[in-house]
């Protein structure tokens, strides 16, 4: 099998792990698929886990965080580093940890919403926008209290800024990598958005 569809299936398999629902299992003795928003990402963690243990949700929400970030570094960082894959390989599997993630084999295809992995995956190849995206995703959580609202204020930052100062992306010259990914964490955050609209989008105080 070529070496690049191999580093592909990886890519995927490792961002397709549920980091937040085996720590809602291991750790807190609870099911967030079951609960909440049902989604296995640190927002619905904190939000399903603080109903019974609120110091132990916020543990397994910020390690959820790390972890599902690191699905995006670490298939990159050892194709780059120790198999020196290209760098449009390395974009490729970027993309596919996000959409193991979002659409997990473990999960019947579902998942989270791919923000953590995602910006994982950018920190590899855009640190300068990955560091304003955060910056806003911090100000925007502070301000407005909305999780989903939050990242999607992010995402635009993110996505805008690689433009502004990476019109020509080093190595692919496209943004697309870039852009499938925010495609796929706006489909993901479509039921969010749809109650963001209608205001009975829930807030994480």
């Amino acid at each position: 099998m070529n070496e690049n569809l191999i580093a592909y299936l990886i890519a995927y398999l490792i961002g397709a792990v549920p980091f937040g629902l085996l720590f809602g299992l291991l750790f807190g003795g609870i099911n967030i698929k079951k609960s909440g928003s049902k989604s296995i990402g640190a927002t619905n963690v904190l939000r399903v886990i603080k109903q019974s243990n609120p110091a132990l949700a916020k543990k397994l929400a910020i390690l959820t965080v790390v972890f599902d970030a690191l699905k995006g570094v670490i298939p990159i960082l050892v194709g780059k580093f120790i198999f020196e894959l290209d760098i449009a390989t390395l974009w490729a599997m970027g993309v596919l940890a996000v959409v193991g993630h979002c659409f997990s084999p473990y999960l019947m295809f579902e998942g989270g919403k791919g923000i953590a992995t995602g910006a994982g995956v950018l920190a590899c190849f855009l640190p300068f926008e990955l560091i304003i995206a955060v910056i806003v995703w911090f100000i925007a959580g502070k301000v407005l209290k909305i999780s989903s609202l939050a990242s999607l204020i992010a995402l635009l930052a993110m996505v805008v800024s690689s433009f502004i100062f990476h019109y020509d992306i080093p190595e692919i010259n496209t943004h697309a990598p870039i852009l499938i990914i925010a495609f796929i964490v706006v489909y993901k955050h479509m039921p969010n958005i749809k109650r963001l609209l209608s205001g009975s989008e829930g807030k994480v105080i």
